[in-house]
């Protein structure tokens, strides 16, 4: 039976508190009555995701929890006590951190990634702040210009440091940034460059000439979608250029130039429209 991960278990009694059920090697787990439709019986499969309760009993729960075994969230704070601090990861019983796996200080009602791990001396299920750890660029699978998933787990006056793959750490800089990003959030980017040190920087957009073309169909299917004119131009703030089309403006105006230039687009007082 795999604590902290989805199991695949057969009903085998029931009981006045729920149904137990039972995994190949014969190993039993409560599942309580709450989780439970009514309409299980003997014999039948049940998804179930298993874990250790308030009491360290192992149960069973059909819930689904915001990570699982070896793997990487963003989690919020809820309590603090003497034994560390614990985290809300969508079941009843809350995530620990203890003080030990804590980078800094953590504080009630702020967000963390942490990894979840199986503690060998309780065999509790806790989580760590320390994910830098889990991350190695010794032996890189990505390469320059390569798409990956990022999430963001630190931020520094240099910029956002950022999980590669789940598998490598890289950097991106903060001036390189023209949206809110915060703690926890996943999204796309670029390997910009891997230095001879390992180090990655990398970029949120594709290389310039892509993102020029992507930009391009973005301001494209936005006018059709708006009837063909958008009050948008060189003179317009970053704010409304960027709540508009998710670009900055630096980028809106190489792309409305290159529209223009292939005769796409026809510039006016405070707007663009479609050709």
């Amino acid at each position: 039976m795999k604590i902290g991960e989805l199991n695949s278990l057969k009903v085998v009694r029931e009981t006045p508190h729920g149904m137990y059920l039972s995994d190949e090697d014969g190993e039993e787990v409560l599942m309580p009555g709450k989780y439970l439709t009514g309409q299980e019986k003997e014999g039948d499969l049940k998804e179930a995701f298993v874990y250790n309760d308030s009491e360290d009993r192992l149960v069973a729960t059909t819930e689904t929890p915001k990570i699982e075994l070896n793997g990487f969230a963003a989690l919020k704070v809820i309590d603090v006590n003497k034994s560390g601090v614990f985290l809300d990861w969508g079941l009843e019983k809350d995530l620990l951190v203890p003080f030990k796996e804590q980078n800094k200080k953590m504080e009630l009602g702020r967000t963390y990634v942490v990894r979840m791990y199986l503690d060998e001396e309780t065999d509790r299920l806790v989580a760590t702040g320390k994910v830098k750890k889990f991350l190695s660029n010794e032996e890189l699978t990505v390469q320059e210009n390569e798409q990956v998933k990022l999430m963001v787990y630190n931020a520094s006056d240099l910029g956002y440091d950022v999980m590669i793959n789940e598998r490598h750490t890289g950097l991106v800089f903060r001036n390189e940034v023209f949206a809110p990003i915060k703690i926890g959030d996943q999204m796309t980017g670029y390997i910009k460059q891997i230095r001879e040190d390992g180090k990655i920087d990398v970029r949120l957009q594709p290389d310039a000439e892509t993102h020029v073309e992507n930009s391009n169909s973005k301001i494209l299917e936005t006018l059709k979608s708006q009837g063909g004119t958008l009050n948008l131009s060189d003179k317009s703030s970053p704010e409304d250029i960027y709540e508009a089309l998710q670009m900055s403006k630096k980028t809106f105006k190489k792309a409305v130039g290159s529209l223009y230039k292939q005769r796409k687009i026809t510039l006016e007082s405070g707007k663009i429209s479609l050709v």
